[in-house]
């Protein structure tokens, strides 16, 4: 008896046995590359981005003395971002410099630097950390993260004013942000100094460019 004939089961012919064999293997393989196709196209939706310190920086509004609106600005140390449009889902975290403040006036940033402030020697850095974005169409409306902040945290809301895409000039890759903007009150993070001076009340205005990473 030979090999074929002791693998071909009782009354099956031994090319009916073979071909069936052999269309089993063609069925586990084409499996094995759609699973392997639609786990590249799960991971290769979301894309990446890195943000652009010289476009992204954090403004702050505060009123003074129930009078005027005194307005300065915070740079960013480093910033990543993930989108993905079709799933239309996102998550951000950036880490801000909370050491440098720049107001325009010397004395009123080493002011902020100091103890009753920001506390930047003790403190250097804010963190705002997101996974929850919503959606209007294909561009982000909303971006509801966590704040850290002289070492607490707590809840913040970011919403759109604009959100666009274009092609940089010269580093020829797709450059993705916009305007956003909230509110927070500065007391809820430990910085209750000074209220019959500044308004409790922060405006933060978010300007963001972040360029995307290529694999």
């Amino acid at each position: 008896m030979n090999e074929t004939t002791r693998l071909s089961p009782p009354g099956r012919p031994k090319g009916e046995y073979r071909s069936a064999k052999h269309g089993g293997c063609l069925m586990t393989l084409a499996a094995a590359v759609i699973g392997l196709g639609l786990t590249t196209s799960a991971l290769a939706a979301a894309t990446s981005y890195e943000l652009d310190p010289g476009h992204t920086w954090v403004v702050y509004e505060i009123v003074h003395f129930g009078t005027s609106t005194n307005r300065g600005r915070f740079p960013i140390k480093t910033g990543k971002v993930q989108i993905d449009v079709q799933a239309h889902t996102g998550q951000l975290d950036v880490t801000i410099d909370t050491s440098a403040p720049a107001s325009g006036v010397p004395v009123l940033d080493r002011m902020m630097q100091g103890d009753n402030l920001f506390r930047s020697t003790e403190f250097p850095t804010a963190r705002f950390v997101a996974t929850d974005m919503r959606f209007d169409g294909d561009k982000p409306a909303e971006i509801k993260g966590e704040l850290t902040l002289l070492g607490a945290t707590h809840p913040v809301t970011l919403k759109s004013q604009r959100f666009n895409c274009y092609t940089h000039t010269m580093l020829k890759r797709e450059v993705c942000g916009g305007d956003f903007e909230t509110t927070i009150q500065r007391s809820r993070w430990g910085m209750g100094w000074g209220p019959h001076i500044v308004a409790d009340d922060v405006r933060l205005l978010i300007q963001v460019e972040a360029v995307k990473q290529v694999n």
